[in-house]
């Protein structure tokens, strides 16, 4: 049976709108609630909206949803879109205004690939929420990852994209979305180079600062202890990255990762950590299979 990536989840939506001719676009997708949700930074120039609210300080709230999109700072605008079909739905925190929706969000630069003014804003984030589904999750260059590209560390430009891929383990779904824009070469779990690139090069990557950006976002259908057994699971992730993304985490990316637990039954964390680092291995090399 394929892999219907992150939506194999129940409750998880995706929906994509692509702008083939701008070369951008934007990826949103729909969570159940309840959920616990943690983000983890680790790349040198992130672009991202209500992040705060995930860390391990912070009230817990669910998330309604997470929007990734193209458009660099300016795409961060598409969250306004789903912001506000959430809120007509009902959804979101409880106040005494009504309810105020929670939606993370997370930009890569697709700038220079495209037309520069063509960035998504919050009309785009609706029509990318209107279309979400829970069929087989598009990969490729669509959506977020329309004008995404990779290897561009040596000087070159091969599409990226985006990616998704689940995994069961303990009797829970790990899924994974993500949008591969980095300035490293892509390798598969097992080492092979899928878009060129030598898997121990060493050099000083040729980019621009801010240019590049792999965003993540992990699903698991199952309650994972607290926050912090949580946040190891983004730290599996960024692992996942590590390995498949060479370099990766460099200052010129801004490679975030947010993980959701939306499940009641209590699962291994341990299994869950490895189930996070194979996911997120495998959604990578599918946002450039295509």
């Amino acid at each position: 049976m394929a892999d219907r990536g992150i939506t194999a989840i129940p409750g998880v939506l995706v929906g994509h709108w692509t702008d083939p001719v701008a070369r951008t676009g934007v990826t949103a997708v729909e969570l159940p609630v309840p959920n616990v949700a943690v983000v983890d930074v680790r790349g040198g120039a992130p672009g991202v909206r209500e992040t705060g609210v995930l860390e391990p300080a912070a009230r817990q709230v669910p998330v309604d949803a997470v929007v990734f999109s193209g458009g660099s700072a300016f795409g961060l605008a598409a969250a306004d879109g789903v912001v506000d079909e959430l809120r007509l739905a009902g959804r979101g925190v409880p106040t005494p205004a009504g309810p105020v929706p929670i939606v993370p969000a997370a930009i890569i630069y697709d700038l220079a690939v495209g037309e520069a003014t063509a960035h998504p804003g919050p009309e785009e984030g609706r029509a990318a929420w209107r279309s979400r589904s829970d069929g087989p999750v598009p990969v490729g260059r669509v959506g977020a990852g329309t004008g995404a590209t990779v290897g561009n560390w040596r000087g070159v430009s091969h599409p990226g994209g985006v990616g998704s891929a689940s995994v069961t383990v303990d009797g829970a779904t790990v899924g994974a979305l993500v949008v591969v824009n980095a300035a490293g070469d892509v390798f598969d779990l097992e080492g092979r180079s899928l878009t060129g690139g030598r898997p121990a090069d060493v050099a000083a990557p040729g980019a621009v600062a801010g240019t590049n950006t792999t965003l993540v976002l992990v699903v698991v259908d199952g309650r994972v202890g607290d926050r912090g057994e949580l946040r190891r699971a983004a730290i599996r992730a960024h692992d996942a990255l590590g390995a498949c993304l060479r370099p990766a985490h460099t200052r010129y990316d801004g490679d975030t990762v947010f993980v959701v637990a939306c499940g009641e039954r209590e699962v291994d964390v341990d299994l869950v950590q490895q189930a996070t680092f194979v996911a997120v291995g495998r959604a990578v090399a599918s946002a450039v299979a295509s």
